[in-house]
């Protein structure tokens, strides 16, 4: 991939953000905006990267932070949640995705980063700027939680 090219980027890593962005909002028409405001920050900023991991990462805190900033909005705390879910395309069994789903963000983000986009737990902890230490402890309690809802229990830290 030439790293020049924005078109090509964007094509590259467009399917990637969505999924972080739809996994993070539970609303593709917030994913959507997300995705949008991730790319024009690309084009505006121009940053520069060594790799394609530097920018691949670049775009994931970004995206994780632009989602921080729908889900904090004003508007958002005020309204109710549509139950328009989107479900990530290449998931293997949707009862699981399901559950992954209705996991606390905390938990439901680092796990989507380990198993989804396949990020270390140093990376991760990069990503969304935690501790490694606490990517560690949110993957055991989400692996946890995902385990217990599995096995019937319902129960959230």
């Amino acid at each position: 991939m030439d790293p020049m090219d924005p078109e090509t980027v964007i094509r590259h890593y467009a399917p990637t953000v969505y999924r972080l962005a739809a996994a993070q909002l539970h609303s593709r028409h917030d994913a959507d905006d997300v995705l949008q405001e991730v790319f024009l920050r690309y084009l505006r900023k121009q940053p520069t990267f060594d790799s394609e991991e530097h920018r691949k990462a670049w775009l994931l805190r970004v995206t994780v932070n632009c989602c921080r900033k729908v889900q904090l909005s004003p508007w958002r705390l005020r309204t109710e949640p549509l139950s328009d879910l989107l479900p990530a395309p290449e998931a293997e069994d949707p009862g699981l995705l399901e559950l992954l789903e209705a996991l606390p963000a905390k938990y439901r983000s680092v796990l989507h980063l380990f198993y989804y986009e396949g990020y270390q737990v140093e990376e991760i902890g990069i990503i969304l700027g935690r501790k490694p230490s606490t990517v560690r402890c949110q993957l055991t309690r989400g692996r946890a939680l995902l385990r217990g809802q599995l096995e019937g229990e319902n129960h959230y830290e």
